[in-house]
């Protein structure tokens, strides 16, 4: 097939032709890191010091959480938002501002909101409910009562409740006593009682019990009555991790007045305080209901249920709790959790967010976990925060951003890579990546442990598995990745989000679906959506190579119509709207499908229009009116098994082949997926951004082909700096093709353009002959690390230094440098690829005694043009290992370095815990270090593909 060549070749190019340039790195650009304050037991010195350090390594912000605290720093401990606290606060503002990095502050001492200054009232609350049968004519004989059952629950450790003072922040030594959940013995005051017969007849008792419980009524004869009797309880979650000053209840997201009386208290600590150099205020996800029962209550709930959904949840407590009719009882839970939904979006997002206006800030939340539709959640947000690796969860935070039009999605990145010690920077590396193909352009490490100077190594430690800290090795190259990290966010953070689809997230079909509790928790796909056909439909996307957003129905209602396009309230455009397999639907939404494809937009149905409309509330008024809107899709065969409406200048179109369906509505998948890549897409003003990423075990050098329009394009390679006009062609069909070459775990940027540009070309590099071996002696000298460093020596065969150096080699974590001599290779290439073989774990390559190369996996080769080389040359890699090995001696020692409050060093996989539960490597062999080869040299020639 003939085809159109389009190459842009670099020994035709102009002397005065300029290549592509990087886009400059901002302070946003490069990555933050959450900031541990352990016990807030920081001081001015150190603080400026690791400041100076963490702007050296190329980060450009920190998250301030205070935290608990390290045992023998007592002394030093500053309780939170003290006036010393906000001194050292204040001075933290100051040198960061001078460094020029930027200041997030958590909005508690650990995580969720809460703390001592927490009242009963404003804290979390349940709802407990008992059941009483009375024959008609009788009354009740017991007392309308509830003793709530008390709960003790402390972190590592066994606490009694009778040694414990109520409220919770009254006890002494809360940092020891690291509580986690506390009910005490009371009785729970009553919320309502409700009776009903077995004739349909409902009563409200409430008024009618006295302050003993004593209920004076007597049943109307002729029926049997079941009373339902709801009592109010305090959920008594307490601050997970909190630091001194920190410990308390967690307050009632539900109800805007604690949150309120929360934020003011941030407000008083404040005054005489400059805190307008905080960018944002953050919260660390919604983790309320991981202790016993959950929050699923507040004061105002029947007040708010009724004014939102119309009828009086009182009169219908039994489908509540599942003892109805099994379609009243989805009815009316999922009133309740819309109702719960809500609340938290009110109450305490958005009050939240505006709290924070008033100061100047943004506010970064992590809404996952909630029992909310997340995704309005994160569009309230300024910056939404996901983690995790999965891809279609991390893409709720950036799917918000996008329909809502933040600029910014961040990510807890890198929390648990492998177990403690062992997470290399090749791991990191691609935690970042999936982030970045998730939508992600503003990643957050977690975390790193302020230390003072004084601390031995390996100093103050928190307990997930990746420490970002300077006696971490890896951090000898960590600034690689972050240079790394802040080259892709340069290109990410620009443009536009450039998805086809918007996928509708049936909220409702998962709000109806019963559980052993009230509330259900979304977090991603998986929980909440797990086993809705929504979830295979998202994961098909993605492995299809469709570009795609979720969208809530309240952010269905704000699409408008952009010709045949479909516009969100952010200003983002997509193709079209995809349903997938929906049952319910909320009347509004079907509504606005109907005018927006009225309108001249394109809806896709997957299988089959929704049946029906959610909730109780005026039912069969909202049933016709939605069966109406149903029976103006005319539906009518077409091709390919699609059936097709036309609606107005618009069209409807219903199939159970996602395929077809997307095909039939004009969207083009980015086949390059077939190829093994992964990619995330931006648009800009004359063309697109594309973020490629080779996952695979094998290289990619291939055509790779285009949905979008591009007759040029400028390649990127984030990790060596190469930067170059790609090759690119045009097919017989018109569509665009670009070479890319990307080794296992390599990744590069794509900037396309629809008119063509001339400038100097991508050095693509082919292999002109076979590796030859570099098999010179080398001499292995150890720089830095500890506990010792091990002598020198001149070594033959490489091989891991915990075998080359004996015990030394085996306790040793640090870098080392491996020094040889070769002569230039022989031969008429272009340059020669420099493979180091196997490294553990990272390496920087220097070439006659300049810097070429910082390697950090999973492949180690750098390409060595001919004009640096001579006729002898030194050639020196740097290896640094990990904290393992060292580690692994202090255990074997019984060295207690272990030395926090609260969770001391929990380990992610059961092979490394020891018989008190926590973190051990005292049964770990060491692990392989330094540079283990085989090293080669393979003749390259530099030039474009061939066609």
């Amino acid at each position: 097939m003939k085809r159109t060549l389009a190459l842009l070749l670099l020994a035709s190019l102009t002397a005065q032709a300029q290549a592509p340039k990087w886009p400059a790195i901002t302070q946003q650009a490069k990555p933050w890191t959450r900031w541990w304050w352990q016990g807030s037991a920081v001081n001015r010195a150190d603080l400026t010091r690791l400041l100076t350090e963490y702007d050296k390594a190329g980060l450009g912000g920190l998250e301030i959480t205070a935290i608990y605290g390290v045992k023998g720093a007592e002394s030093q401990f500053i309780d939170f938002l003290s006036p010393k606290w906000m001194d050292m606060l204040t001075h933290t503002l100051t040198e960061a501002g001078r460094l020029g990095l930027g200041i997030d502050v958590a909005q508690a001492s650990g995580w969720p909101f809460g703390g001592p200054w927490v009242t009963p009232a404003d804290a979390s609350k349940y709802v407990a409910y008992k059941t009483y049968e009375v024959k008609g004519g009788a009354g009740l004989a017991e007392p309308v009562a509830f003793m709530q059952k008390p709960i003790a629950n402390a972190v590592g450790h066994k606490v009694d409740l009778k040694q414990l003072a109520d409220p919770v922040a009254a006890n002494k030594n809360l940092q020891a006593l690291a509580l986690d959940q506390v009910r005490f013995e009371k009785p729970l005051p009553l919320q309502a009682l409700i009776a009903y017969s077995d004739q349909g007849a409902t009563e409200d008792l409430t008024a009618k019990v006295d302050a003993k419980g004593k209920l004076a009524w007597t049943a109307p004869a002729g029926a049997t009555w079941t009373l339902y009797a709801l009592f109010q309880g305090g959920h008594g979650k307490q601050v997970e991790r909190a630091g001194p000053g920190g410990e308390g209840d967690v307050i009632d997201h539900l109800s805007k007045p604690a949150t309120e009386h929360y934020l003011a208290h941030f407000d008083k600590a404040f005054v005489g305080h400059n805190v307008k150099p905080i960018r944002a205020f953050f919260n660390d996800s919604y983790e309320v209901d991981d202790a016993q029962g959950e929050a699923n209550w507040t004061p105002q709930l029947f007040a708010e249920f009724g004014r939102r959904r119309g009828y009086d949840l009182r009169q219908h407590l039994p489908a509540l709790f599942g003892k109805a009719s099994a379609d009243e009882n989805q009815r009316v839970l999922t009133d309740y959790r819309e109702t719960v939904s809500e609340l938290l979006l009110e109450n305490y997002t958005q009050t939240w967010g505006a709290w924070a206006k008033t100061h100047d800030a943004l506010i970064r939340n992590q809404a996952h976990g909630s029992p909310a539709n997340i995704l309005d959640l994160y569009a309230a947000t300024d910056i939404p925060e996901t983690e995790g690796e999965n891809l279609t969860r991390i893409k709720f935070a950036s799917s918000a951003a996008h329909v809502a039009g933040k600029p910014l999605t961040s990510a807890e990145t890198a929390t648990w890579e492998n177990d403690h010690f062992l997470s290399k920077l090749s791991d990191v590396k691609k935690a970042v990546d999936r982030m970045l193909l998730g939508g992600v352009n503003h990643v957050f490490y977690h975390g790193t442990a302020y230390s003072p100077a004084a601390a031995k190594w390996p100093g103050w430690l928190f307990y997930a598995a990746v420490e970002f800290n300077p006696q971490n090795p890896f951090w000898t190259d960590f600034g690689k990745l972050n240079q790394y990290t802040a080259r892709c966010q340069s290109f990410l953070q620009a443009g536009q989000p450039s998805n086809d689809v918007l996928l509708y997230l049936p909220q409702s079909d998962a709000y109806t679906r019963p559980g052993k509790v009230l509330l259900q928790h979304f977090d991603g796909i998986d929980h909440g959506f797990k086993g809705l056909p929504v979830e295979a439909t998202s994961e098909l996307l993605l492995a299809k190579g469709y570009g795609y957003d979720f969208i809530s129905d309240k952010q269905v209602l704000d699409v408008k119509n952009a010709g045949a396009a479909l516009a969100t309230s952010g200003g983002a455009r997509y193709q079209t709207l995809l349903v997938p397999d929906a049952h319910l639907m909320p009347l509004l939404t079907l509504e606005q499908l109907l005018r927006l494809a009225t309108n001249g937009a394109t809806i896709l149905f997957q299988n089959q229009t929704p049946a029906d409309v959610p909730g109780l509330g005026n039912l069969e008024n909202r049933r016709v009116n939605f069966q109406k809107l149903l029976a103006q899709f005319k539906f009518k065969d077409s091709q390919g098994g699609v059936r097709q409406a036309t609606v107005g200048k618009g069209r409807v179109l219903l199939g159970p082949d996602v395929d077809q369906l997307l095909a039939k509505a004009g969207v083009r998948r980015e086949t390059l997926v077939d190829n093994g890549l992964q990619f995330i897409r931006r648009g800009r003003a004359g063309g697109h951004t594309y973020f490629l990423a080779n996952w695979g075990d094998q290289p990619v050098a291939a055509w790779v082909p285009l949905a979008t329009a591009a007759k040029s394009a400028a390649l990127y390679n984030p990790m060596t700096e190469q930067n170059g006009l790609a090759a690119v062609r045009a097919t017989a069909q018109g569509t665009p093709e670009v070479y890319v070459q990307l080794a296992p775990g390599e990744t590069c940027l794509l900037d396309t353009n629809e008119a063509a540009a001339t400038g100097p070309g991508y050095p693509y590099h082919t292999l002109a002959a076979a590796p030859q071996p570099l098999a010179a002696p080398w001499d292995l000298s150890f720089l830095m690390g500890g506990p010792e460093l091990p002598a020198k020596q001149q070594v033959r065969d490489l091989a891991s230094w915990t075998t080359l150096a004996g015990e030394a080699g085996q306790k040793f974590s640090g870098t080392a440098a491996y020094t040889t001599t070769f002569a230039m290779p022989e031969g008429p290439a272009d340059g020669w690829l420099l493979n180091l073989g196997r490294v553990a774990q990272s390496a920087r390559v220097q070439l006659n005694g300049q810097l070429v190369a910082t390697l950090l996996g999973p492949v180690y080769q750098v390409y060595l043009p001919k004009y640096q080389l001579k006729p002898t040359n030194t050639l020196t890699v740097t290896v640094s290992n990990l904290m393992a090995n060292r580690i692994e001696d202090l255990d074997r020692s019984h060295v207690d370095w272990k030395v926090f409050y609260n969770i001391n060093m929990a380990a992610k996989l059961k092979e490394n815990r020891g018989a008190d539960g926590l973190f051990t490597a005292e049964k770990w062999a060491p692990q392989e270090s330094g540079l283990l080869g085989p090293v080669t040299l393979t003749p390259a020639s530099v030039g474009a593909p061939a066609q």
